[in-house]
């Protein structure tokens, strides 16, 4: 307020001292960019909040709350590995100023576009898919009615446009299997989550290129598909101890299976390193809680999430996506559940 009691216009700088920075932090949040800390920007969107700044013919990080409701739906909630994706989401969400409403796909009847309708209804506008298998025609009904739309590995292609974010599936299942290739094995087996899922679908090519490179042949009978899920792991284990030549290693494209695996290896009486080497995929919690500790291909779950909010919330405010498919590195973490192949 002036003397007069008018209320003066806002300035950056006015802005920047109220909260505490410089006021080129102060033009990195209203542009929304991402190299600002969290207890930063929340203190710089709390000041241009109680200032009422308003940048002229902009369209500010601030936003109305309707606007910032995001919506995310997932198959499930029971896996470490949507634990640390939503972990990433919620975090980035907080940080941008946006609310979460999240969702279970298999509990509503709607259709793709009553969805829409009742997204709308509610000022959300922007829909997060997590591994889920939403079909491109579902995708494109909710867009064409205004929603924009991200997907965390989708299981099937999202459809032309629509932005997705995943990590390098291909190149992380190759280091799984050059590294049992290293341990000496050759009589190596693969276990993927669902057949159609693009992530599992890479992981097996990256397997299938390093036993290639080396000159091994392709056995049908070592490569067996279902779900992301322990049973999955159990029987395709089953399936393997059944052959006149049983795998002495398996990579399994999720921690979930390979957990399977390791609990039917126990069951069975077998020693894992020691008569089986198993390597799982994901990098998630889990895996350093099992006995034995599990090698496994790490990905980036936490940062996925963070980049899929913010690529949406681009595109809510009318940003053209920088790339419709975004790649995050993996790495392989390498523990007791692989070892040499002993004679």
């Amino acid at each position: 307020m002036s003397e007069s009691g008018v209320r003066t216009r806002a300035t950056l700088a006015s802005v920047a001292a109220l909260a505490g920075v410089s006021t080129p932090t102060v033009s990195k949040v209203i542009n929304g960019r991402e190299d600002v800390a969290p207890a930063t920007r929340k203190r710089v969107l709390a000041a241009l909040r109680s200032s009422e700044y308003q940048p002229p013919g902009q369209r500010l990080a601030l936003a109305p709350p309707a606007s910032t409701l995001i919506d995310v739906a997932v198959d499930s909630v029971t896996t470490a590995y949507y634990a640390e994706v939503m972990d990433g989401i919620l975090e980035c969400a907080e940080a941008q100023g946006a609310e979460i409403v999240l969702s279970k796909t298999g509990l509503t009847h709607l259709t793709a576009g009553e969805r829409a309708e009742k997204m709308q209804a509610s000022g959300r506008r922007g829909l997060l898919l997590v591994t889920s298998r939403w079909s491109p025609r579902e995708i494109k009904d909710v867009r064409k009615r205004g929603i924009a739309v991200v997907v965390i590995d989708p299981i099937n292609p999202p459809g032309p446009g629509v932005a997705s974010v995943g990590a390098t599936n291909w190149s992380g299942g190759k280091a799984a299997t050059e590294h049992l290739l290293g341990l000496g094995h050759t009589r190596i087996a693969f276990i993927g989550g669902h057949s159609s899922a693009e992530c599992s679908q890479d992981r097996e090519h990256g397997y299938v290129a390093a036993l290639l490179e080396r000159g091994i042949p392709i056995s049908e009978e070592y490569v067996l598909a279902g779900a992301f899920d322990p049973e999955t792991g159990r029987q395709a284990l089953a399936r393997f101890l059944a052959l006149d030549n049983p795998p002495s290693a398996i990579f399994a494209a999720s921690d979930s299976i390979a957990l399977g695996v390791l609990a039917e290896a126990h069951s069975l009486g077998m020693t894992v390193p020691d008569e089986l080497s198993v390597v799982g995929f994901d990098g998630t919690y889990i895996s350093e809680q099992s006995s034995p500790q599990l090698t496994t291909v790490a990905q980036p779950l936490r940062d996925m999430g963070r980049a899929a909010v913010r690529a949406l919330l681009r595109e809510m405010g009318g940003e053209a996506p920088d790339a419709t498919r975004m790649e995050l590195a993996t790495h392989l973490i390498v523990r007791s559940s692989t070892a040499p192949l002993r004679p």
